[in-house]
């Protein structure tokens, strides 16, 4: 089995148990700029089954995310609600705590619009995510909107993130394993 058959079998895998981020460490592709605000959060265990309802894809990217990719464009991605954006896993599963020095690394695609709903709007992707059944929620930017990112979260758990770019909006539900 090639490495891209055994990535697609554990992502798989994490599709059925979930999975996680941890801080970021050095990386050759931009991060994100961290901004946290955590409300009250409260001690209700998020579960990573629970309340998560993006599924992790293993099938082909569309035409519109897959520039860039040479070869097969298949691994594992998130497709927002609208499919107006994906993310693109390359650290699968994602981890709260990465103790192996790897990074979250996620590349953030939107699908190309002709014209912006509002060409004011600035073009840095910004995330709002919520820890499923929780007050917890922290914001992070990748600055000049979708593109490679390392995404970090301060719980393992389901993340609503709330995606807002260049006058666009999409949802879509991340867990991050412990």
């Amino acid at each position: 089995m090639g490495s891209w058959g055994r990535a697609l079998l554990a992502a798989s895998v994490v599709l059925v148990a979930g999975c996680a981020s941890t801080a970021s460490g050095g990386s050759t592709a931009p991060s994100a700029s961290a901004s946290t605000t955590t409300s009250a959060s409260t001690t209700t265990s998020a579960s990573a089954a629970a309340g998560c309802h993006s599924p992790i894809e293993t099938k082909s990217l569309p035409d519109w995310a897959d520039a860039g990719f040479h070869g097969t464009s298949k691994g594992p991605h998130v497709f927002g609600a609208k499919g107006d954006i994906v993310a693109v896993l390359f650290a699968h599963p994602l981890r709260q705590v990465r103790t192996d020095g790897s990074n979250n690394k996620i590349l953030w695609v939107a699908r190309a619009a002709t014209t912006s709903p509002d060409p004011t709007a600035p073009a840095t992707l910004v995330i709002t995510a919520t820890l499923d059944g929780t007050d917890t929620r922290v914001t992070r930017e990748v600055a000049g909107g979708p593109g490679p990112s390392i995404i970090d979260m301060p719980q393992a758990g389901c993340w609503h993130l709330d995606l807002r770019w260049s006058g666009h909006t999409d949802t879509m539900d991340l867990v991050y394993a412990p």
